[in-house]
């Protein structure tokens, strides 16, 4: 059998696939023979109609081995020695078909004719099947262009072998091929002409079919091979174990790969870095900006700033130039990953710019879809490169080429044994992190010797996260809840969008052979002006749950077989719908980038070494839904504030391994459940009790990883209060919201009021009376353990809303409250309070928080003050009191020990914080 079946003699070919005459032998590896006799011996056995996983990893041989199956079943026989299929198809995701694939399929090949590669037309793959073709090899996307024209082939098995099956079976390209390759036969012909059905019964039957070409065929058998298994991959085609695990049928391991040496381990030599730097604002003006959009686009334009590219570039060249060009008996090339083509195009502008500073003799390449336009000029990858886009590939094996700059190309699929350094800045997760990186893995030996992989934009633990469900095997471990889908279709009918009647109709039209496209619009038209009149965050979570219902029902429809109709029907409603509801209108206020400048800049390297990981069975978790698809509230802040809270996360002053130990410290106390239950329903004071507990156990646990950190936050008083009220004010932002606040009632820490000027008794502007109100609780929580006051909410907890104030706008609304605290308390007590707008019932609630003050805050307000220079107010229970000039002097002597201030003999003067 191994002399038969396996071994063979082939004669090399060159680039250009014309034969050397150079000839070897072929032998198989342990796995690959395994592997082909396991799957052929189970389909023997059972026949047509059966799912295998196949997870072998890169390096595993993989195109001999779809070689080696292919061939011995398309020559397979049961025990009663009748054929088991009658054509194997193999499949390729890749548009252009894999080269290595189709030529080891025809090196096997020992009888003339048996394989037929596709690789032009679909009329070419209507015609192999058509004819019988025991071999053809195709690509996916040939499938539904032709399953219209050919329908069903009566009586025919076929046997399926999927390349990177993750990527190829899903959603309607797999409907349309079984359909093509779908059994029929003489029986079912006779009972579709039997009778005249009612147009219901027809339009069931109808439905009824399309379900079945999603399920499990018994006339088809698919061989799925991938070395990263997906979730819905694993439950489509993998064993169900006795635990209800799911897990591949064969397995060969990137950690046994790696230790054959088939592989490189490209996380041998792993090194990270994190960029720390500081904006400033560049206009007289602080307009008020959505935070989370603002806040994306300033970091937005860190990312993009030329400064910033040409600090990584020129870490890149240098690194390159002293570590890497010597590599691979000097061939050494490396691969530049962007996060978006603009960053493409100016990381090509700044390397070209950078080689020719310093003289080396590389040159670069990039790789990009499409037309990008900067600065007033269009960049193509073509136009950039200097010739053809198809071309890329080929001439970045010419030796003077040495970096490789990509966006969304060349990630996977990518085969240059030469690539040996990897230089990231992309956010990367999952399956799309281990192909990304595993471009770098291909042996060539005895000069390759290892790798190298410089990450910008990742943490050694996310990458570690994302490659150990594949070090082993990949398990599933349950299949997933059908009841997700019905849950959906309740949520969905629960909008005033659609009804049964609806679906009813358009179903008709859908399932009707004469039905034009036109029809189809004109049904769903009255859906689409009802969800028009929905509410901004309505569409949003109805357009959310669509989708979560058309690809769950795609998928499970694989998986088991629905007796529903009514599933079916709203799948097909949905598919549509979904194409004509208009996308969010999320836009970007684009002119921030105008206002702010970058102050400065700097990269440090925050690791380096070998990324190790666990030896046991990854397990990943199956598809599960939303309850809702809910829009996060937008918060309008002030520019400035947006960009102090981007340098305290980005630049503060300290030491960038302070700032790594303060967002360590930050992610421990975010994951503490007990904390987050304090905080979202006990008044400041009551959470600070919590909080000091938590932190103080987080101090201790920094003393081996950051020593310098603990002894200044330990020795330094001021210091460590500093740190605990930053991280403080840093947790309470992240989990304070009004609702939860209101509910928990008026105290010591929070008091609410209706308006900030306007008198709702008297209906007129009271800003002597009113305003005074709001000004004493904000100086009265500075000047003791600070809180929230809550302006647009009545003393007994009900929504009266800040638009009561009669202005125009929540801007214009900030801009009044800043406006009076500057007026009333000085100019620096703005910089202890932290407002920000929340939607609660439908109207607008401003959330003042108030920072402890380091000094001491006097009032002084349009003549109300009793005492020339300023009232003095703290917070006594859930009151604001006012304290006489004695009481002021001792408490401030108490509270602020070591203020003074010029001039002062008696009493306080007008003054700020």
């Amino acid at each position: 059998d191994l002399v038969r079946q396996f071994i063979h003699e082939v004669e090399e070919e060159d680039e250009k696939g014309r034969k050397t005459g150079k000839r070897f032998l072929i032998f198989p590896r342990y796995q690959q023979l395994d592997c082909v006799r396991r799957l052929v011996a189970d389909a023997r056995a059972t026949g047509a109609g059966q799912r295998y996983l196949i997870q072998h990893s890169a390096g595993s041989g993989k195109s001999f081995t779809i070689a080696w199956l292919a061939h011995q079943l398309s020559v397979l026989h049961d025990a009663g020695d009748r054929r088991v299929f009658d054509s194997i198809v193999v499949i390729t995701d890749r548009r252009v078909l894999d080269r290595q694939l189709q030529t080891t399929m025809r090196q096997f090949e020992q009888t003339l004719g048996v394989v037929e590669n596709i690789d032009t037309t679909s009329r070419q793959l209507k015609d192999a099947l058509e004819s019988g073709k025991t071999i053809i090899v195709t690509t996916l996307q040939k499938f539904p262009v032709i399953a219209k024209e050919i329908g069903e082939l009566p009586g025919k098995r076929f046997a399926l072998i999927v390349d990177e099956a993750h990527s190829s079976q899903s959603g309607e390209s797999t409907k349309s091929l079984k359909a093509v390759l779908s059994s029929g036969s003489l029986e079912e012909a006779e009972t579709e002409e039997a009778g005249a059905a009612t147009p219901e019964e027809d339009l069931e039957s109808t439905i009824l079919s399309e379900m079945e070409k999603r399920g499990r065929l018994p006339n088809l058998s698919t061989f799925a091979f991938t070395a990263t298994p997906k979730p819905k991959t694993l439950e489509l085609f993998g064993t169900k174990r006795a635990d209800g695990k799911f897990a591949p049928f064969h397995l060969y391991s990137m950690r046994q790969a790696i230790e054959e040496g088939f592989i490189l381990d490209v996380l041998a030599n792993y090194a990270t870095y994190k960029a720390y730097w500081r904006l400033l604002k560049k206009v007289e003006d602080d307009p008020r900006y959505v935070k989370q959009k603002a806040e994306y686009l300033l970091k937005s334009f860190v990312e993009l700033h030329h400064h910033a590219i040409g600090e990584k570039v020129r870490i890149m060249v240098e690194h390159f130039a002293a570590k890497v060009q010597h590599e691979i008996s000097g061939r050494a090339k490396a691969m530049v990953v962007t996060r978006s083509r603009l960053h493409a195009v100016r990381y090509k502008l700044a390397m070209d710019k950078v080689l020719a500073e310093r003289g080396y003799p590389f040159k670069a390449l990039v790789a990009f879809s499409g037309t990008v336009q900067d600065g007033g000029q269009s960049y193509t990858e073509s136009g950039m490169n200097g010739f053809p886009e198809a071309q890329t590939a080929k001439t970045f094996e010419r030796p003077e080429y040495r970096f490789l700059v990509v966006a969304n190309k060349f990630q996977t699929g990518f085969d240059q044994p030469l690539l040996h350094t990897m230089y990231v800045d992309k956010k990367l997760g999952g399956v799309n992190a281990v192909q990304t990186l595993s471009r770098l893995n291909r042996t060539l030996p005895p000069e390759k010797k290892g790798t190298m992989v410089l990450d910008f934009a990742n943490e050694a633990d996310e990458i570690k996260a994302a490659f150990e469900p594949y070090y082993e095997t990949t398990l599933l471990s349950e299949a997933t809840d059908p009841n997700l889908l019905y849950e959906i279709q309740t949520r969905l009918g629960a909008f005033p969008v659609y009804g049964a009647a609806d679906v009813e109709a358009f179903a008709k039209v859908y399932f009707d052979p004469k039905a034009t496209q036109d029809r189809l619009y004109v049904a769903l038209a009255p859906v689409v002006e009802r969800f028009g009149a929905l509410s901004e965050e309505e569409q949003h979570d109805f357009r959310g749950q669509l989708t979560d219902y058309v690809r769950l029902y795609a998928f499970l429809a694989q998986v088991l077989t629905f007796a529903d109709a009514d599933l079916e029907k709203l799948y097909v409603f949905a598919r549509h719908l979904r194409r004509l509801l208009p996308a969010d209108r999320a836009e970007l206020p684009r002119e921030v980038q105008q206002n702010i400048d970058m102050e400065s800049y700097r990269i440090q390297q925050t690791g380096s070494g070998k990324i190790a990981l666990e030896r046991r069975p990854g397990v990943l978790d199956p598809v599960s839904t939303k309850q809702g698809h809910s829009v996060s509230p937008e918060e309008l802040e002030t520019l400035s504030r947006i960009i102090a809270e981007l340098n305290e996360r980005f630049g503060l002053n300290l030491g960038p391994e302070h700032r790594v130990t303060l967002g360590q410290m930050m992610e421990k106390l975010a994951d503490d459940a007990a904390l987050d239950a304090a905080a979202r329903v006990n008044t400041r004071e009551n959470v600070r009790l919590t909080f000091d507990q938590k932190v103080e156990h987080v101090i201790q646990e920094i003393v081996d990883s950051n020593f310098d950190l603990y002894k200044r936050i330990t020795d330094d008083r001021a210091f460590g209060e500093a740190i605990k009220n930053f991280l403080l004010d840093q947790y309470l932002r992240a989990h304070r919201n009004a609702e939860e606040l209101i509910k928990a009632g008026e105290s010591k820490t929070l008091e609410f009021k209706s308006t900030l000027r306007w008198s709702l008794k008297e209906d007129r502007q009271d800003d002597k009376g009113v305003t005074h109100a709001v000004l004493k609780t904000i100086a009265a929580f500075l000047n003791t353990e600070g809180g929230d006051l809550l302006i647009g909410v009545a003393d007994d907890g009900s929504i009266v809303g800040i638009e009561r104030d009669q202005l125009e706008s929540d801007d214009k609304f900030m801009r009044h409250l800043a406006q009076v605290v500057r007026n009333g308390l000085g100019d620096r007590a703005g910089t202890c309070m932290d407002p920000k707008c929340q939607i609660v019932q439908g109207k607008t609630v401003c959330v003042v928080s108030c920072q402890r003050s380091q000094e001491p805050v006097f009032l002084k307000w349009k003549g109300v003050e009793a005492v020339p220079d300023g009232d003095f107010f703290v917070r006594s229970g859930p009151g604001t009191v006012k304290l006489s000039s004695e009481s002021a002097r001792e408490y401030i002597r108490t509270r602020f020990p070591g203020f003074t201030r010029e001039g002062e003999a008696d009493g306080p003067s007008k003054g700020a914080v």
